[in-house]
């Protein structure tokens, strides 16, 4: 079984979610101090979106300094996004970036800490993902 890696930051949404679900998980800091995880094992992303109005600084900059590291991003193999729909075009939009720029897949969306319906669908995905 692959493994999560996710950032949430300190209203920790997205880490209720990754925790609701049966997968092991590595989270990437929320300080900029503190040292980034290296990750040797296929891994699918959790990313939750900080977009303003126009989708600049969708992507959370630790989680872009964990992705500049050559040797975690040749592991990722998906992005699950997170995000407020109120957000519009730009809900989730941070799964898409990461998606884009590392040419992989944004499996799955869900809103703030997910519901049970998106923790089944997730895991249900995760299994198949892996197998």
């Amino acid at each position: 079984m692959g493994l999560l890696v996710y950032f949430s930051s300190k209203s920790e949404n997205t880490h209720r979610f990754v925790h609701k679900l049966n997968i092991p998980a590595q989270r990437i800091p929320i300080s900029p101090e503190d040292e980034m995880p290296e990750i040797r094992e296929p891994y699918v992303l959790v990313v939750p979106t900080y977009a303003d109005g126009e989708g600049r600084g969708a992507v959370p900059k630790q989680v872009i300094r964990f992705l500049n590291d050559e040797k975690n991003r040749a592991f990722i193999r998906g992005v699950i996004g997170a995000g407020n729909r109120n957000f519009g075009q730009f809900y989730a939009y941070a799964g898409d970036v990461i998606a884009s720029r590392c040419q992989v897949p944004c499996l799955y969306r869900f809103e703030l800490m997910g519901t049970e319906d998106d923790v089944v669908i997730v895991n249900n995905g995760i299994d198949k993902l892996w197998k």
